[in-house]
């Protein structure tokens, strides 16, 4: 039976506005978007809760669902619109990321703040406001709960650890989707030589830890060996500062860099031969799934979503766990890059497009 969905977001902006119009284009559901542009994120968690329910009570709005993400503050939102809302409304939250384990910058006004917790303990009540709470993947939702518990041990009386259980058995997750079959037309011809392709397709920001990636060609080129690098993604004002080194050391190497179109994106993670990824937050990494599928050789870190999502049990020679491992595995990569080639890791990310998963996501909201 189809439901009337309406999903709140107040940061409408990559990631979370295309998992949004996907879902909304793909689900026989009937789905309404209520959101904000995606800017000035801690002011978005703060008062778009405020602006959206003053849309909603200006609008026509009937859902029997309100999907909200993780970047409303769902109490103050529902608090404001709940004397206009049918008493069989049920209310999910879809978290794409939380606050309670989200890096921060590692600057002087940070370690003053000793971190804000205030965003994390908005995810919380949130949380507690919902009836369903839907994680992308299993890495965000042990994460969330091992640190609320922690958060909430250091409070002065009153822990409410017992809130914690509450929330587990209400939680489940439901793995974001993207449209990777659409890389299955793609042409590689934009690279035309044969040296190793590197792959780099993240935001141009320290939480993705380009430092690391960095550092690691940067020995590799003094070892001497060949490799060709795209440097793909967004570029800010306030990029790490190893960016500006990178393009300096690396200026015969780098054959394609920053933000492009959608065509010109696909046509060089197609190209590229490896993916290294060095970060230090991923909750999913959309990216990285888009460079396995496309026929990328992955070398992940050991650590944050990907055991889970590609299956160290059975890959282990994919992962490593320190600079030095991360170092020699792409070194071997470059070195045996026809072999390499030949790795095929596809098969890991084929559940996440969307043609395998609208299913799944219309029968939870169904079940709701």
């Amino acid at each position: 039976m189809s439901k009337k969905i309406l999903i709140v977001e107040p940061f409408y902006s990559g990631s979370h506005a295309s998992w949004a119009n996907q879902f909304k284009e793909l689900s026989s559901h009937n789905i309404e978007i209520l959101s904000m542009k995606g800017q000035f994120w801690k002011w978005r968690m703060y008062g778009g809760a405020v602006t959206l329910a003053e849309e909603f009570l200006a609008g026509e709005y009937s859902p029997d669902i309100i999907l909200s993400t993780d970047m409303l503050d769902l109490t103050t939102f529902l608090s404001l619109i709940r004397h206009k809302l049918s008493s069989h409304v049920k209310i999910a939250v879809y978290f794409h990321e939380n606050q309670l384990t989200y890096p921060w910058k590692n600057d002087s006004v940070d370690k003053k703040l000793n971190r804000d917790i205030n965003y994390g303990f908005m995810n919380y009540t949130t949380a507690l406001a919902a009836d369903y709470v839907l994680f992308n993947s299993c890495y965000n939702m042990n994460s969330f709960y091992d640190e609320l518990y922690n958060m909430l041990k250091r409070m002065p009386d009153y822990r409410l650890n017992d809130t914690v259980e509450k929330l587990k058995n209400k939680s489940s997750v439901l793995p974001i989707g993207m449209h990777l079959s659409k890389l299955d037309t793609v042409s590689d011809d934009i690279y035309k030589d044969d040296t190793p392709l590197i792959l780099w397709n993240h935001r141009w920001e320290f939480d993705k830890n380009p430092d690391d990636f960095f550092n690691a060609l940067f020995i590799l080129k003094e070892r001497g060996l060949k490799f060709k690098v795209a440097v793909l993604g967004e570029n800010y004002k306030n990029s790490p500062p190893i960016f500006k080194k990178a393009f300096s050391v690396l200026k015969d190497e780098i054959v394609a860099s920053g933000f492009m179109s959608v065509e010109e994106y696909r046509s060089w993670v197609k190209a590229s031969d490896i993916i290294p990824v060095t970060s230090n937050h991923d909750f999913f990494g959309i990216s990285v799934m888009e460079g396995v599928y496309s026929g990328c050789y992955p070398i992940l870190a050991k650590r944050l979503t990907y055991p889970d999502l590609y299956d160290y049990h059975n890959n282990p020679e994919i992962f490593y766990e320190t600079f030095d491992e991360l170092v020699e595995k792409l070194a071997y990569a470059i070195e045996n890059i026809d072999y390499i080639r030949k790795k095929d890791f596809k098969y890991l990310t084929v559940d996440y497009d969307w043609k395998n998963l609208i299913c799944k996501y219309d029968e939870v909201f169904d079940r709701l």
